[in-house]
């Protein structure tokens, strides 16, 4: 198994980070087991396509909420890693925390 699971949307609250913010959050190494995706298809031209992160950001991001880890975005970069037999990803990893 490539991730800890499929998910299908994300169960958590919108942080309302922009490009700009997401770009301040330093990215460090996430194993891809311990992701669950907000995703549940790709497209696969995206996955081959050898420049798919020339106009997006070059880290994915992941989301921390209630002690799981959620890739919000950077499907096709996590795949890849995949096939390359590497288990970890390179992410931009954001904290929410629950309000009281």
């Amino acid at each position: 198994m490539i991730f800890k699971r499929v998910g299908d949307g994300r169960p958590y609250p919108a942080h309302g980070l922009t490009s700009a913010a997401w770009a301040t959050v330093p990215p460090r190494q996430v194993r891809l087991d311990e992701l669950v995706t907000t995703k549940d298809t790709l497209q696969l031209a995206a996955l081959l396509d050898e420049d798919s992160t020339f106009y997006g950001d070059l880290f994915a991001h992941v989301v921390v909420w209630r002690g799981e880890l959620y890739l919000e975005d950077g499907l096709h970069r996590a795949l890849r890693a995949a096939l390359h037999q590497r288990n970890v990803l390179h992410a931009r990893v954001h904290q929410l925390v629950e309000a009281p």
